[in-house]
């Protein structure tokens, strides 16, 4: 999105058209994620959209003048972001919670749609992690989906660490590009697959979804001085191709950081935001207490954001911020 002035012309792009195209783009990773974990994965995903579905409901219900509709896409959205950044066999009770805390307080209590001031799915999970660390960081390893039959839809939990948690610990993190990449690795459903979310957001920049400002800025914001560190001490942190493929990362930078409401609406604050979400991940990853700073990250850089666009608003064709101001 971006501010433009006036006479406006509509290009018959709406509300719900741009909600389809992003659920759609998570739906590959959603789906191997479930055929990698199983039902419980299945079963959280339902939950977790059900409870958004129904909190929605409520809360329109409580409110009508409240922005936004139930049918415009927007409570799956943030339902499949936050299960999508849960433990994938993590308590059924946990989604639910999760997706009402997200719409009862990270999006109905501003207004509803476009109103409220924090990512909704990412608020959820901080408030999550910070109340339940314990179910919070069960992590399962994949099991072997495909025996060459058919897809095992029943898996064993087997524990298991994510590539950044073991960096975290000083261990050997063992880390297999190709896995991380087909999306055989451990981690949330979003973590797994690195090639599905990035394929899912190159086609959102086709379809003109958003711009390439916001995911370019903060794979960039991250990658960096991740690598800039990793070339000055290998062992402080994991190597490059890892920080991209590992973690929250590139789900971040095409499918968190791009959401138009919490977000700067011009250009160059859009690169700012990016480079400054991307920049937080790198310090929480490297220097923090937990192994992954995507949330974090995202809700700090949302509370600067009105700051962000008071200074990088366009200015009208032909005349200066001053000129304007008068």
């Amino acid at each position: 999105m971006m501010i433009l002035r006036a006479p406006h012309a509509h290009e018959g792009i709406s509300i719900k058209k741009v909600m389809f195209k992003v659920n759609i783009a998570l739906l590959p990773a959603v789906l191997l994620g479930i055929l990698q974990f199983g039902m419980p994965a299945l079963f959280l995903v339902v939950t977790t959209i059900l409870s958004a579905l129904a909190c929605e409901v409520i809360s329109l219900k409580l409110n009508p003048r409240a922005q936004g509709k139930i049918n415009d896409g927007a409570a799956i959205l943030t339902a499949l972001i936050l299960a999508m950044s849960l433990p994938p066999h993590a308590p059924l009770w946990l989604g639910a919670l999760g997706s009402a805390f997200a719409i009862f307080f990270g999006k109905q209590v501003y207004g509803g749609l476009g109103q409220n001031l924090f990512n909704p799915a990412m608020l959820a999970r901080v408030v999550l992690l910070i109340s339940f660390p314990v179910e919070m960081t069960k992590w399962i390893t994949p099991s072997a989906f495909y025996d060459g039959i058919w897809y095992k839809m029943g898996v064993d939990g087997v524990s298991g660490a994510t590539t950044l948690g073991l960096s975290k610990e000083g261990a050997e993190t063992g880390f297999h590009w190709l896995s991380h990449v087909l999306g055989t690795s451990t981690g949330s459903l979003g973590e797994t697959s690195a090639m599905l979310m990035l394929l899912g957001g190159v086609w959102l920049i086709h379809q003109q979804v958003f711009t390439w400002h916001v995911p370019l800025a903060t794979l960039a914001g991250c990658l960096l001085p991740g690598t800039a560190m990793w070339l000055s001490d290998p062992a402080a942190i994991p190597e490059p191709l890892a920080q991209l493929t590992s973690g929250g990362l590139l789900m971040c930078a095409f499918f968190i950081a791009t959401d138009p409401v919490t977000t700067p609406t011009s250009n160059r604050g859009k690169l700012i935001f990016g480079a400054g979400t991307g920049f937080l991940i790198f310090v929480i990853r490297a220097f923090g207490n937990f192994p992954e700073g995507v949330a974090f990250s995202i809700l700090i850089m949302n509370a600067v954001t009105p700051l962000i666009d008071q200074y990088t608003r366009p200015r009208m064709y032909g005349y200066g911020l001053k000129t304007e101001e008068k």
